[in-house]
């Protein structure tokens, strides 16, 4: 059986495509305008507008829902930090939400725990390619007037009690970043059923463009109308974060190969699954019933009782053939940069307590022949801390 290919000769020839066309403007966004409405379709929603990245989608989706100065934003403390940033760039105030210990994601008794007088959204994270749980978040902003936005960066193809993954919130993120699911080097897609919204993220990632509409493409306009003198260009103040035509082109061939492309990570995921299987000190992420992981990566918590290190098992695991996995990320609260903002220790203990014990198995694996390998490799070093501590 062949290899599986992360590029493929489809992402090729759109590429061409583009190149092809000589960046001439009566060919320029045509790329664009069908990534855009095929990501729509499969999402089944109205409207995505596709950035240059996987973060500034939240930062267009944050200013279209009017967040700004003085306002508090709600985040998962263990996430890349990106989720946070997002919340200063409108300078409104991040305010971290502790995690469930088992699924790791977004505890939604914190979050309501976490809402004031001056909350005005909330930025669930599916987890390592797993959706928080959603019905309660949403009961609370409609409860309170938020906005919820699906920070989705790790998970395509995702389900939650029957609903895809991204189509639950007022606006849902996603990442075409290098390691992600989907990826075009870089790039990033923001969907939404709401025209309004569609239209003020458009227009604010668009320079805040005046002919700017919420469809795909975002704008045409004909040439005698941009060639007069009196056409004034900016309706608002905006950032200019549209993606090119290049990383466009592959990225809708990834979206269409996006099954494929979810089910080579499902199957890899398996593999560490079954090599983990009858551990009781190795956890992974638990998956509720009702939920569909898409497994950018497979996550466990490393329970040790003291035995043995985090460091101890990752030794082990390469000297057995393993590729080095990786450790969650710093608690976003913990990080130098919001250190210096006034933030601290205890704000989040579960989620501080946790972080630690994390280690993530690549899932990004071509060759399933490969990914078997590191698979056993991992059953072997189980294996040997089983019977070095009768564990």
């Amino acid at each position: 059986m062949a290899d599986f290919q992360r590029v493929t000769d489809l992402e090729r020839s759109y590429a061409k495509e583009v190149l092809d066309g000589q960046f001439r403007k009566s060919v320029e966004g045509r790329m664009t305008e069908r990534l855009e409405t095929t990501f729509a379709g499969i999402f089944g929603v109205r409207y995505a507008i596709s950035h240059v990245n996987g973060t500034v989608t939240m930062h267009s989706a944050l200013a279209a829902a009017g967040v700004g100065p003085g306002d508090e934003v709600i985040v998962p403390a263990l996430t890349m930090a990106s989720t946070a940033f997002a919340a200063l760039y409108v300078q409104a105030r991040p305010v971290f939400a502790d995690v469930d210990p088992d699924t790791f994601t977004i505890n939604p008794e914190d979050v309501r725990r976490k809402i004031t007088s001056r909350t005005r959204a909330v930025i669930p994270v599916s987890l390592y390619g797993l959706s928080p749980d959603l019905d309660p978040i949403m009961e609370l902003a409609r409860e309170h007037d938020l906005t919820v936005i699906e920070d989705n960066a790790e998970c395509v193809l995702g389900s939650y009690k029957g609903r895809l993954v991204g189509s639950i919130g007022d606006m849902a993120s996603f990442s075409f970043q290098s390691s992600k699911h989907l990826t075009s080097g870089e790039g990033g897609m923001l969907i939404t059923d709401d025209e309004e919204l569609a239209l003020k993220a458009r227009r604010f990632g668009n320079l805040g463009f005046a002919p700017t509409h919420a469809k795909a493409g975002g704008a045409k306009m004909p040439r005698e109308k941009i060639q007069d003198p009196r056409f004034e260009r900016h309706l608002s103040v905006g950032w200019n974060y549209r993606i090119s035509e290049l990383c466009a082109a592959v990225a809708l061939a990834q979206t269409e190969r996006m099954e494929e492309i979810v089910d080579q990570r499902r199957r890899v995921a398996d593999m560490f699954r079954k090599a983990v299987s009858g551990c009781s000190w190795l956890v992974p992420q638990k998956v509720p019933e009702g939920y569909l992981h898409s497994y950018w990566t497979y996550v466990m918590r490393l329970e040790t009782g003291g035995r043995f290190t985090w460091y101890d098992f990752r030794k082990k695991y390469l000297e057995a053939g393993g590729d080095g996995y990786y450790a969650a990320w710093v608690p976003v609260h913990l990080e130098p940069a919001f250190r210096n903002l006034g933030y601290g220790p205890g704000l989040c203990p579960v989620t501080e307590a946790l972080q630690p014990k994390l280690l993530q198995m690549k899932t990004n694996y071509t060759s399933l022949k490969i990914a078997r390998e590191k698979a056993d490799a991992l059953a072997e070093t189980i294996d040997y801390f089983e019977k070095k501590y009768r564990l």
